[in-house]
C-alpha cells in the first residue's frame, strides 16, 4: 500500500516523533533508573533496553513520520536527503517533549527508590536522566566527551543511512527498525564509556530538564562544576553531520544507479505540500 504522508500533516508527524521518542525514553531511562537506583541489571541490560527502545519506537513513529526520534538525525536528513528544512525545528521540539514527558514518568515511577538510594538527588542517580562525562565517575573531561560524542554520533548516522539505503544492501520485510536498534546496542557496548553516549541531543536535553524541574540541582553541570547540557547538544549535531557526509561522499556516491538512493526515513518523510 502507497505511503501518504500528506494526509497526516506537519502536526500528525510531531505527534509520531513526540510517542516514537517517549517510547525511546521510557525504556531507555526507565532500565537506568532500575540498574543505578536499584541495583537491578547491569550495563548490558542498559545497552539492550536503549537498542529495543530504539526499534518499538521506531516501530511507533515510522509510518507517519518516518521515526528520526533524535535532532541530529532530523539535521542530517535535511543536509543530505532532501528532508524539508521547515520541519527541522518542529521535529525536534517535538523529539524533546517527548523525550521530556517519558523522563517525567520514570522519575514518577521510580521516586522512593531514587530517594532510598539518593536522598540529596545529585549526580550519584543524575545519570538515570542525563549523561555525564566518563559517566560521573572516570576520568574524562568535558572536551574528552565532547570528542566522544562526535565519533559515536558520526557512527550513528553513517550506519542508519547505509541500513536504510535502498540501493545498498537494506534489511527486507520491515526489520529495518531492528537493525537500527542492534546498531544503538553495539554503540552502547562499543562507546559507552567516554560520556554514556547519549548521541542524541533531545534524549539528553528532555530529562535533563525534567530532573532538574523535578530537585536535581546538579542537572546543567558535570561532577566537576563545568556546564556540560550543551555538549549533548552541539556534539551529535556534528557528529551526524560527519557521519552522513562519510556515507554520501565515500559509499553513496559509488551505488548503483536505477533504483532511487533514499534513505528509509528520508523516502518515509517526504515533504508535505
Amino acid at each position: 500500500m502507497a505511503r501518504n504522508l500528506k494526509a497526516h500533516g506537519l502536526a500528525g508527524e510531531m505527534a509520531a516523533e513526540f510517542v516514537g521518542t517517549m517510547i525511546l525514553i521510557l525504556f531507555g531511562c526507565g532500565v537506568v533508573a532500575q540498574v543505578a537506583a536499584a541495583g537491578i541489571g547491569d550495563h548490558d541490560s542498559i545497552a539492550w533496553a536503549w537498542g529495543i527502545g530504539v526499534t518499538l519506537g521506531i516501530y511507533v513513529a515510522s509510518r507517519i513520520s518516518g521515526a528520526h526520534l533524535n535532532p541530529a538525525v532530523t539535521v542530517a536528513l535535511a543536509v543530505f536527503k532532501g528532508f524539508s528544512w521547515r520541519k527541522v525545528a518542529p521535529y525536534a521540539l517535538a523529539q524533546t517533549a517527548g523525550a521530556f514527558l517519558a523522563a517525567l514518568l520514570v522519575r514518577w515511577n521510580y521516586t522512593e527508590v531514587l530517594h532510598a538510594k539518593d536522598p540529596g538527588l545529585t549526580l550519584k542517580t543524575q545519570s538515570v536522566f542525563s549523561t555525564l562525562p566518563g559517566n560521573g565517575e572516570l576520568p574524562v573531561g568535558d572536551w574528552g566527551a565532547f570528542r566522544d560524542q562526535i565519533i559515536g554520533t558520526a557512527i550513528l548516522a553513517l550506519l542508519i543511512f547505509a541500513i536504510t539505503d535502498l540501493r545498498n544492501t537494506a534489511p527486507a520485510a520491515n526489520l529495518a527498525p531492528v537493525v537500527v536498534g542492534f546498531l544503538v546496542v553495539a554503540i552502547g557496548m562499543a562507546w559507552g564509556t567516554d560520556a554514556g553516549y547519549a548521541i542524541n541531543p533531545a534524549r539528553d536535553f528532555g530529562p535533563r530538564l525534567a530532573s532538574w524541574l523535578t530537585g536535581y540541582d546538579t542537572a546543567w553541570s558535570d561532577q566537576y562544576g563545568y556546564p556540560y547540557w550543551w555538549i549533548p547538544i552541539v556534539a551529535p549535531v556534528l557528529g551526524a553531520l560527519i557521519g552522513g557526509a562519510v556515507y554520501k561522499f565515500f559509499i553513496e556516491r559509488y551505488l548503483p544507479t536505477g533504483e532511487p538512493a533514499e534513505a528509509l526515513p528520508a523516502k518515509d518523510l517526504e515533504p508535505a505540500a
